[in-house]
């Protein structure tokens, strides 16, 4: 399987916890300005009371965002309706709050909603999200079981796919999840792994993303690690690696961990 990034848009994924500032700030800056269109989508959460505000959308609207639509069902009938779905037809950015990332998918996956979300990309708009609306992004979706978090590889195993070839875990140091997509890779090596911590996100455009945020991001890839016997490696804020390439630029030199 062929890793690939955006022919068009940009991605914000975020590694849950507190969003910093500047994850903020990057996410309304590639919407186009705090006066563009946004849609909240909070269907990861367990329950879901739309008329309450979530933490994020306090967030976006205390940096002066002020157009906010939320968007939520547990009906996929409803989620592949064209009526549904409009909001995000007319949207400059939507981001995925976080919660488990397998409602998203019942919900959203192979209907008209994940068809205005490729879309929205095509014609460059953002799409963001954290925690479990950030493992949503890649194709592979790890964690994805009904019955708890701690399982790897599960009943659910397809994202969105925004990112192809690429599984992507989250709270990866707060949690002490470092070591976890070591065992998924070993299952699936045709996979790219990245691990992003709390208060942390990857901005993807491209074929290439930047790492942004206060803590580190881990690429797990079978062929660098098997040359340079280890596990994962880190890149930091400022850091940014290449897709297709698989190739890091870095601040430091990569010391690649090991078991």
């Amino acid at each position: 399987m062929a890793v690939s990034g955006l022919s068009n848009g940009s991605l914000v994924i975020a590694g849950g916890g507190r969003l910093p500032e500047d994850i903020i700030t990057r996410f309304i800056e590639l919407a186009g300005g705090p006066d563009r269109s946004f849609v909240i989508i909070p269907t990861a959460q367990e329950e879901v009371d739309v008329t309450k505000k979530g933490n994020e959308i306090t967030a976006f609207e205390e940096a002066g965002v002020r157009n906010i639509t939320i968007l939520h069902t547990k009906d996929r009938n409803l989620a592949d309706t064209e009526s549904f779905a409009a909001p995000i037809g007319s949207a400059d950015a939507v981001w995925f709050t976080g919660g488990r990332q397998w409602r998203i998918a019942d919900s959203y996956l192979h209907t008209e909603v994940h068809r205005e979300l490729n879309a929205l990309l095509e014609r460059g708009g953002v799409i963001g999200g954290s925690s479990a609306g950030a493992t949503i992004q890649g194709s592979y979706l790890v964690r994805g079981d009904t019955k708890n978090n701690t399982i790897l590889m599960g009943d659910h195993e397809e994202g969105f796919g925004f990112l192809n070839g690429v599984t992507i875990d989250q709270h990866l140091i707060r949690r002490n999840r470092q070591f976890d997509l070591v065992k998924v890779i070993e299952a699936r090596p045709e996979l790219l792994g990245i691990g992003i911590d709390e208060g942390t996100a990857i901005v993807v455009q491209g074929e290439s993303f930047e790492v942004v945020g206060q803590s580190y991001v881990a690429i797990y890839d079978t062929d660098y690690l098997k040359e340079h016997n280890g596990s994962f490696y880190f890149l930091s804020p400022g850091d940014t690696y290449n897709l297709a390439t698989r190739e890091a630029k870095l601040s430091y030199n990569i010391q690649a961990a090991s078991i």
